[in-house]
């Protein structure tokens, strides 16, 4: 082995294993943000898409007042009705 002594194998197996060691969280540490910045932004994604959701429905439910009230007055002016 290239006239390596024993203690200079377990050396470099030492320092070959340390960096893997080193690899190995340093990748697992970069996966983990990722991840965690990823469903941050679908978190904030999907809240503005409720509160959209929550906005229209609520325009929604404005027009469907005024309909209301236009229909009353509708019926009202074509039997004579007074509903009150």
């Amino acid at each position: 082995m290239l006239g390596m002594t024993e203690p200079q194998v377990w050396t470099l197996i030492g320092v070959f294993a340390a960096g893997m060691f080193g690899t190995m969280t340093l990748m697992s540490t970069m996966l983990l943000r990722s991840m965690q910045n990823g469903f941050e932004g679908m978190r904030a994604e999907f809240g503005s898409g409720i509160e959209s959701a929550r906005t229209d429905i609520r325009a929604l439910h404005g027009r469907i007042d005024h309909l209301d009230r236009d229909v009353n007055a509708i019926s009202r002016h074509l039997f004579g009705i007074d509903r009150g």
